[in-house]
């Protein structure tokens, strides 16, 4: 039988280096992302261009975020509208929003008045614009203005919002 000539066990020099080259680019790439992260993330105000005045500190943080309070109308507004001579239903349950807690409060005290502002406000209201979705819109912005007016007048903070919780219209 013939000598089979040993095949060459030895790895190429050329895949070596381009695996060495390839394996020190993936390290210096990994090393250069978190470099760079925790340039972007460092604190500004150490680097010395900070400064010590208590003013421009308070001027420079943001304002702390207050979560919204809610207060939810147990019984719904109903009123008549008039639409083309003819006499319609319209039925609104309501939440109110506010930033803090006196608001609601001072909302809950005062709220017999705030319905018959309110109603006032759905009865004057045109029939046609309340089937459309920025006569919806106008409506909360109506209604709005007008509990905050009753509120303001008895001295008490304005609320953010009147929301929609429900709405008929027959």
């Amino acid at each position: 039988m013939a000598a089979e000539p040993e095949a060459d066990v030895t790895p190429r020099s050329g895949t070596l280096k381009t695996t060495v080259l390839l394996a020190t680019l993936a390290v210096l790439a990994i090393g250069l992302s978190i470099a760079g992260t925790l340039w972007f993330l460092a604190d500004r105000s150490e680097a010395g261009g900070g400064t010590d005045d208590p003013a421009e500190l308070a001027a420079a943080q943001e304002p702390a975020f207050t979560p919204s309070q809610y207060q939810v109308l147990d019984k719904a507004l109903v009123t008549t509208v008039q639409a083309e001579g003819r006499q319609r239903y319209v039925q609104v349950h309501l939440a109110f929003e506010a930033d803090n807690g006196e608001a609601l409060a001072a909302a809950r005290l005062h709220l017999p008045l705030l319905r018959s502002q309110m109603i006032g406000v759905l009865s004057g209201s045109d029939f046609m614009a309340l089937q459309a979705p920025n006569g919806r819109a106008a409506l909360t912005s109506e209604l709005l203005a007008a509990v905050n007016r009753v509120l303001e007048q008895e001295g008490a903070p304005g609320l953010r919002a009147v929301l929609l919780r429900n709405f008929v219209l027959q």
